[in-house]
């Protein structure tokens, strides 16, 4: 035996060395809620220094040797309506949800993975995990969209609509009764505005001599020319149309009525085409494909937004 351990005190001293030197170290214990909290963890590591007494979290030093995200975040942009259907079965939960947004200038779907759950009083999600699908406009439909209730110059509108003589259809017996109805005017054929627009070219760099509303509701042009053929040089102008157009890429093609409307100034012609109601088309067939989306994915479906932000 030493000669310390004979002292008296000595195991005391021992016994105070190894308090002091408890106090002074720190250790990783484990906080535990007396309450549950939602969407809170029971328990969590924390780092305690003894000697102060202060309590840190040790998130920041596990989060250092994180081999996956936390949870799943993020937008995927998918180019077809095929593709955002797969990827909602890939990733969908019981909770996931669908909105459309219906505005025909820029339509678009959306899938929220980590959407809140569906039950009442149920726990509130993230909603930071989606996919998102644009609707691409077809090239066709941009030309007439940027053109609509623009005025045109004669000749501009008349290669404008030798440009889309493809995109022309013939009314129907409904639509030519249904317009005439409501508009008091004929509906014109195809070959009627092309007979139109190239004789607008042909009338290129005369000046308006009078103009005319017919019985018919269309309108009638007489130009003051030098040199008259044996035809005379009167156009007689429809006051609506109908175009076969795909709104979307690769996407079905839909009837969408186009009014004619024109200014005579100063000897001039302007050209005003405006397609009628585009809003309802669009809406439709955004809605028909949100029901596409909603029954093969078997998911709840809603028009608008969701009310939190993307990530």
């Amino acid at each position: 035996m030493t000669e310390t351990q004979n002292k008296p005190g000595a195991t005391l001293d021992i016994a105070a060395i190894h308090d002091l030197s408890d106090r002074a170290g720190s250790q990783i214990a484990t906080l535990s809620l007396s309450t549950a909290i939602p969407g809170v963890p029971s328990t969590i590591p924390v780092f305690v220094d003894r000697k102060s007494g202060a309590v840190s979290s040790v998130a920041d030093l596990f989060e250092r040797y994180r081999e996956h995200p936390r949870r799943k975040s993020g937008t995927a942009k998918v180019a077809t309506l095929e593709s955002l259907i797969s990827l909602i079965d890939r990733h969908k939960t019981e909770h996931s949800a669908i909105f459309a947004e219906t505005n025909w200038e820029k339509p678009s779907i959306t899938a929220v993975f980590d959407y809140h759950e569906a039950k009442n009083g149920g726990l509130a999600d993230n909603g930071k995990h989606r996919a998102h699908y644009e609707f691409p406009l077809s090239e066709e439909w941009k030309a007439w969209v940027k053109i609509n209730g623009k005025p045109l110059e004669q000749v501009e509108f008349a290669e404008f609509i030798e440009d889309h003589i493809a995109e022309l259809s013939a009314p129907d017996s409904f639509e030519a009764e249904d317009f005439r109805g409501k508009f008091g005017f004929k509906v014109a054929y195809p070959n009627e505005l092309v007979a139109l627009s190239r004789g607008l070219q042909v009338h290129a760099e005369t000046r308006v001599k009078n103009n005319v509303v017919l019985q018919s509701g269309e309108g009638e042009i007489t130009w003051d020319e030098e040199h008259r053929d044996a035809q005379g040089n009167k156009l007689t102008v429809p006051g609506m149309f109908i175009l076969s157009i795909a709104p979307f890429f690769m996407g079905d093609p839909t009837r969408i009525p186009v009014r004619l409307r024109y200014r005579v100034s100063g000897g001039k012609v302007l050209w005003i085409c405006q397609l009628y109601r585009p809003d309802v088309h669009i809406t439709q067939q955004v809605m028909r494909d949100l029901e596409r989306v909603a029954q093969e994915t078997e998911l709840p479906h809603f028009q608008g937004t969701p009310e939190m932000p993307s990530a």
